[in-house]
C-alpha cells in the first residue's frame, strides 16, 4: 500500500498568489476552484476566493490551499501558531515547518532562491553539522520552510 500527505495551508484572502508563487517556484501543474465555482453567488463578497487550490509537480512537490472564510486583511495574516510578545518583538511560535529535502546542495539552492524572494531569513542556506546545506526561512506567505541537502544518517 502507498500513501501520498500533502500539505494543506490556509489564507486569509491570498491562497491564489501563494499557490502562483509555488507553482513559480517548484513549477507543475496548479488546479483551484473559488468559492462562487461552488455555487456562492459569484456577486457575494469572497465567491472569488479559492475553496480548493493545489500544485502539484513531477518532481514531487505537492501542496495544497485554500482562503479560510472571513474579512481579509493584510494583519489578520493566517499563520499556523500562536504570537506572543518578548522583549518589545512579536514573536510567533509555529506549530509546524515545511521541509524541503533535496539530493544534492544545487537543488536545493535552486528553490531556496526561489522561495527567499520577499522572506524573512531565518538561517540562511548553508553548510551546517549535519548537512552539506541548510536553512530556513519564513516566506512572504508566513510559511516557515526547513531547506536541507538530505544526508545519511550516521548514528
Amino acid at each position: 500500500m502507498t500513501i501520498t500527505t500533502t500539505t494543506h495551508l490556509n489564507f486569509r484572502g491570498t491562497a491564489r498568489q501563494a499557490l502562483e508563487f509555488y507553482q513559480s517556484v517548484f513549477g507543475g501543474q496548479l488546479t483551484s476552484a473559488t468559492y462562487g465555482d461552488f455555487g456562492m453567488p459569484k456577486e457575494a463578497p469572497g465567491a472569488d476566493k479559492i475553496v480548493f487550490g493545489r500544485v502539484v509537480s513531477d518532481t514531487g512537490f505537492r501542496v495544497m490551499a485554500y482562503d479560510i472564510p472571513g474579512p481579509d486583511t493584510a494583519d489578520m495574516a493566517a499563520t499556523a501558531g500562536t504570537t506572543r510578545r518578548e522583549n518589545g518583538a512579536t514573536i510567533t511560535d509555529r506549530t509546524f515547518f515545511q521541509s524541503l529535502q533535496g539530493q544534492t546542495l544545487d537543488e536545493v539552492t535552486t528553490y531556496w532562491h526561489g522561495l527567499s524572494a520577499g522572506a524573512q531569513i531565518i538561517e540562511p542556506l548553508a553548510a551546517s553539522a549535519w548537512s552539506p546545506g541548510f536553512g530556513m526561512l519564513t516566506d512572504r506567505f508566513g510559511v516557515t520552510w526547513v531547506v536541507d541537502v538530505q544526508a545519511p544518517y550516521a548514528n
